[in-house]
């Protein structure tokens, strides 16, 4: 398994935010994560990442614990979290570089750092635009950037959160084909509130609510019933 959570809570104050959470994903899997805003996708996320440590459970990263190597694990994931903070006065060669140094990546597949930023800005479809400084790029190139610093280090696993929102029909296509693509080598957790994303490109979703997971299925055993009305079935509970 690329992801293996076990029981996991996690409290801010006397508030649970998420309650006893099980679950995992294998190779080359994509996975929707759904769930009402406040109901604990992010924490989850970021928890996966290291970023924050559960007061109950285990997290597993290819099969590294991250509460204990959390390094480790880390050199394993690429993440974009849900406010994609970008130097945007930095041209995007410039930043893609920046994040190599701070990577320590020295060359990738026995080349050099030069190529494999190359390799990324073609894998995100960014090389029309790579000349320009980041805040000349509209929102949906942006988030391409923040795609192609995360999969830098060439990650098995790829954390997504809401990787989608502010971005126009156009962008909404161009980057779920982008996520379709990376699943060849990776597998991708990705947070959303838009039902439809989930259905056109996931193998399985989650579904949170209250801090707790109410649904864990694939895709193809929900039968012909749409899932919103199952996320209404479940989010209203």
């Amino acid at each position: 398994m690329s992801i293996k959570v076990t029981s996991v809570s996690k409290k801010y104050g006397t508030q649970k935010v998420l309650n006893d959470i099980s679950f995992d994903a294998k190779n080359g899997e994509i996975i929707g994560f759904l769930g009402p805003n406040g109901a604990g996708k992010s924490t989850m996320m970021k928890i996966l990442t290291g970023y924050l440590k559960p007061d109950e459970g285990e997290v597993l990263i290819n099969d590294i614990d991250v509460l204990k190597n959390p390094l480790q694990a880390q050199k394993t994931i690429g993440y974009l979290p849900e406010h994609n903070a970008l130097y945007t006065d930095m041209y995007v060669r410039e930043y893609l570089h920046f994040c190599a140094t701070i990577y320590k990546i020295i060359d990738f597949k026995n080349g050099s750092v030069k190529e494999q930023i190359e390799t990324c800005l073609e894998k995100v479809g960014l090389q029309v635009e790579a000349h320009k400084k980041i805040h000349q790029l509209s929102k949906g190139y942006q988030q391409r950037v923040g795609i192609a610093a995360a999969i830098l280090h060439n990650p098995s696993v790829l954390i997504l959160d809401e990787p989608t929102t502010g971005l126009d029909p156009n962008q909404l296509v161009e980057i779920r084909t982008l996520i379709k693509e990376l699943r060849k080598d990776k597998t991708v957790l990705f947070s959303t509130h838009i039902l439809q994303e989930v259905e056109a490109v996931c193998d399985r979703v989650l579904i949170i609510n209250k801090g707790t997971l109410l649904l864990n299925e694939p895709i193809k055993n929900l039968k012909g019933k749409s899932l919103e009305a199952i996320f209404r079935e479940t989010t209203t509970v």
